[in-house]
């Protein structure tokens, strides 16, 4: 039992490195789903191709692919990234490049009108965006949000080929001196779930919050 004990914490050791991965990751990713998004409503011919070619690279080539130039091919040019590092900037470009097609949908799908409206009172771009548009857009968002930082988390797993001890690789590690495959895959099985679990919960107060007092504004 005892030995059962030290196997447990040990993939305890690896959920908080899959913790860790999915908090940083989908920082990164809102980020660049913000930047991306936005830009594909640029006035900007450029600045919409940029961010297009983005869009459909990380959408259109494998993760697995991407971890591994991140991690392998990367270094050749001057570039070496840890684990860690390299799946942060793998997982949050790839679910990143999801999110900005998600951000520029609810964008769009505020009312012409309310624009019109802004453009009456002599507001800025930026103050449109930052004071009307983006309070009602957000909670447009925020559903998608939360199953594509649910898909990062299970992500997280292909960080286990790069040999970060996320709790995965933990799981291979126990079966491997155990034999035992029920057990620990059981175990990473649940926490997943709790992961999932958590991430939902938050996403549904954080939608509660943010619609307070909004349809007054939305015409």
């Amino acid at each position: 039992m005892s030995g059962w004990t030290g196997y447990l914490t040990l993939i305890l050791e690896g959920a908080l490195v899959t913790m860790k991965l999915t908090l940083m990751g989908s920082a990164l990713a809102l980020v660049m789903a913000f930047i991306a998004g936005l830009a594909r409503l640029s006035r900007f011919f450029a600045v919409r191709a940029l961010a297009t070619a983005y869009i459909e690279f990380f959408r259109g080539t494998s993760i697995f692919v991407q971890l591994f130039w991140v991690y392998f091919v990367l270094p050749f040019a001057g570039l070496t990234l840890t684990p860690l590092q390299a799946g942060v900037l793998a997982l949050g470009l790839n679910v990143g490049a999801y999110g900005a097609e998600v951000v520029r949908g609810a964008v769009s799908a505020i009312g012409r009108e309310q624009t019109e409206a802004c453009i009456a009172l002599n507001l800025s771009r930026y103050e449109r965006m930052r004071y009307i548009i983006l309070p009602q857009a957000l909670p447009l968002m925020l559903p998608t949000f939360c199953n594509n930082a649910i898909e990062l988390l299970k992500g997280t797993a292909v960080v286990s080929l790069i040999s970060l001890t996320d709790m995965t690789f933990q799981a291979q590690v126990v079966r491997a001196q155990t034999g035992n495959t029920l057990i620990p895959f059981a175990t990473i099985l649940v926490l997943y779930f709790l992961m999932a679990w958590a991430i939902s919960t938050a996403m549904r107060w954080l939608e509660h919050r943010m619609t307070r007092g909004l349809d007054g504004m939305r015409v």
